[in-house]
């Protein structure tokens, strides 16, 4: 593998040169929101999810991403479904680049969030448990997870998530919130951001969701309200509602005129989305999905940190090439010592049979003596052979050594 890993600051790496197709040891099949709708990112997630992928194969899979890594062999043995137009293949350097920058927030919405963090460590966690990874890819998890931690710990002040995004969107259609009434529909992990955020701009909080019990908690850590799901409840002076549902939100038929009419802003951060679609065009321009939050809002760092998280991710993605390059060239090495090795006893043989009159401690330091002229010879070319970023070393090792 090249351990080209010059920074990159760009949201669609082009292919790195100087690689073998045949030789790809990491491949990623990416589909981001930037470029693959909703609905096709969680068709082929569903389609994923029915195959029986191996340890050779992981996949992320969050509201604006759905991504395959494969190492090895397995990148062209697997049968995967078709990827939808605009998805992405990246191989080896490009795609261990690119995890590392989703680690660090580089390729998120909203930069520097924590919740791809968080899901990234979950989905290594979960699959080291089941005992279903290869080491290559626990490697670059390990690798990215690392590099995530260090930037963060660069940061300034709260991190903002795609419930601020969302919130700013309904400030930027329906005025200040403050003492004004946000619908949260959902009270999962972006249910509660989306309720905290709200209630940090001094909104007062509703929160919707399936599970009453679960609504009523939730309302009640922010000082809110809730309502039964799928009831008619939506107060006169609503300014906006988020939802964040796995699955369809049942609306009360009240609720929908009521918001339709009042122009009431609708962020859906669900993915597929949530919000039913003839309530979608009724809202018309009031409407936003995850995917419009994306396409929109993306966010960059000021440029000295940028610069700085650029040569951490250059410097973690060229420490775990330089892994996997040492990885790869154990057989190798381990071959050349060994015909060495059969080579100085040969020759050692050959010596003792013509030195008969040797007592047993000059045979000793003799064997000693071609134990360290053996040594000596092979640890320059040994050296070189552990951090042969090309494989051309490599290949000429073989042939020197008739390997």
């Amino acid at each position: 593998m090249t351990l080209d890993l010059a920074p990159a600051w760009r949201s669609s790496p082009a292919p790195s040169p100087g690689f073998r197709a045949e030789s790809a040891t990491v491949v990623a099949h990416v589909l981001h929101a930037r470029r693959v709708r909703s609905a096709e990112r969680e068709t082929f997630a569903a389609a994923l999810a029915g195959l029986d992928l191996g340890p050779q194969a992981i996949v992320v899979h969050t509201c604006h991403r759905v991504e395959l890594y494969v190492a090895g062999d397995a990148a062209d043995d697997l049968a995967l479904p078709p990827l939808p137009p605009g998805a992405e293949r990246l191989q080896d350097v490009d795609a261990v680049r690119h995890l590392i920058e989703v680690a660090c927030g580089l390729d998120s919405a909203v930069f520097g969030e924590d919740q791809i963090l968080h899901q990234l460590r979950v989905t290594l966690a979960e699959r080291r448990k089941a005992g279903r990874i290869d080491a290559i890819l626990d490697r670059l998890f390990q690798a990215a997870l690392r590099a995530g931690r260090q930037s963060r710990a660069w940061l300034d002040g709260s991190p903002r998530s795609l419930a601020d995004v969302a919130l700013d969107l309904i400030a930027r259609s329906a005025g200040e919130l403050r003492d004004r009434t946000v619908i949260v529909v959902g009270a999962g992990k972006m249910g509660r951001l989306s309720a905290f955020a709200a209630h940090r701009r001094g909104a007062r909080v509703l929160v919707v969701n399936r599970t009453d019990e679960r609504a009523r908690a939730l309302a009640a850590e922010v000082g809110g309200d809730w309502a039964a799901f799928g009831a008619d409840g939506v107060p006169p002076d609503v300014a906006g509602a988020v939802v964040a549902l796995a699955g369809a939100w049942q609306v009360g038929p009240g609720d929908a005129g009521r918001l339709v009419a009042a122009g009431v802003p609708v962020v859906d951060l669900s993915s597929p989305p949530s919000v039913p679609e003839a309530l979608q065009e009724r809202l018309g321009d009031r409407f936003a999905s995850v995917d419009d939050l994306v396409v929109g809002s993306e966010s960059a760092p000021q440029e000295r940190l940028r610069r700085r998280i650029e040569r951490l991710v250059a410097d973690s993605g060229r420490d775990y090439c330089a892994w996997l390059r040492a990885r790869e060239s154990v057989p190798l090495i381990q071959a050349v010592a060994s015909s060495a090795e059969q080579i100085r006893q040969a020759e050692l043989q050959w010596l003792l049979h013509r030195l008969p009159e040797l007592d047993p401690d000059e045979r000793a330091v003799v064997e000693q003596m071609s134990h360290r002229l053996v040594a000596a010879l092979l640890h320059a070319p040994l050296d070189a052979l552990h951090s042969d970023e090309g494989g051309t070393l490599e290949r000429a090792a073989r042939d020197l050594f008739g390997l």
